[in-house]
């Protein structure tokens, strides 16, 4: 069993990223993705997915890591390597991807929105190369 927030390998032509899945409840419930470079591990970019209208994230009847918008019948769960490698390709067209040190938290449901629509990325097994193991 997968233990929280234990950093993941995903790696993307000659960069290692890690990357991890939260859930939270203070001040509200929330879900998150974080990405960051291996080399570089305090510049951090934090995808942040609040429960609200319209709006899903994990817990009853999803799964960890499950985010949704109402209606639209895309489930996405951030806990598979190919999803996760849709959001940084896409975080990293926006120009998103962090070069500071830190801690940067961006709203996710902008990129959601994008990845389940019919013009975004067509597959969630996106060619990134999940490495066996836990760092």
């Amino acid at each position: 069993m997968r233990r929280d927030r234990v950093p993941r390998r995903l790696t993307v032509e000659s960069t290692v990223w890690l990357w991890t899945v939260g859930h939270d409840h203070a001040p509200d419930c929330l879900t998150f993705l974080t990405l960051r470079r291996a080399e570089n591990r305090h510049s951090q970019l934090r995808l942040v997915f609040r429960d609200g209208p319209g709006r899903i994230v994990a817990g009853y009847p999803f799964g960890a890591g499950d985010i949704a918008a109402a209606g639209a019948g895309a489930i996405l769960n951030l806990n598979e390597p190919g999803v996760a490698r849709r959001f940084l390709d896409e975080a990293a067209a926006r120009g998103l991807l962090p070069t500071a040190h830190g801690i940067q938290d961006e709203d996710g449901w902008p990129l959601y929105d994008t990845l389940t629509t019919e013009d975004g990325p067509a597959s969630a097994e996106a060619s990134g190369t999940p490495e066996a193991g836990n760092v």
